[in-house]
């Protein structure tokens, strides 16, 4: 598995931008760049929904409630992916994760960062 670490949720008023970052400090960069890497986000009482999705290949998706608002990138160098988001809405308030698999390696789960969107 993989060690993720997200940072950079925090408060921020409906409109507002923040960037959430995953980093996999101790894996080596032949062990991160074959990640396929996903955002996902939870609120207490509800599923997990996956928000946005990074392979290998820098291919991107998103889920329909975010697209034209995130923005997933990837630094293999800095062995990070981030979350860019833009014109938050409260609706967007959760705690988001990172998740990361490949074919020779099972899915790992960081440990969250919470965004609050404030109306």
């Amino acid at each position: 598995q993989v060690h993720l670490v997200e940072s950079g949720g925090g408060l921020v008023q409906a409109g507002g931008s923040l960037r959430l970052s995953c980093a996999a400090p101790r894996s080596i960069t032949s062990t991160f760049n074959p990640l396929t890497i996903e955002w996902y986000r939870q609120v207490p009482g509800k599923e997990r929904e996956l928000v946005a999705t990074i392979t290998s290949s820098s291919t991107t998706d998103y889920a329909d409630s975010v697209k034209g608002r995130f923005t997933i990138s990837r630094d293999n160098t800095r062995k990070r992916v981030y979350l860019q988001m833009n014109n938050l809405k409260p609706e967007d308030t959760s705690v988001y994760f990172c998740s990361a698999y490949s074919s020779y390696t099972s899915r790992s789960w960081g440990q969250g960062t919470q965004v609050t969107v404030s109306s």
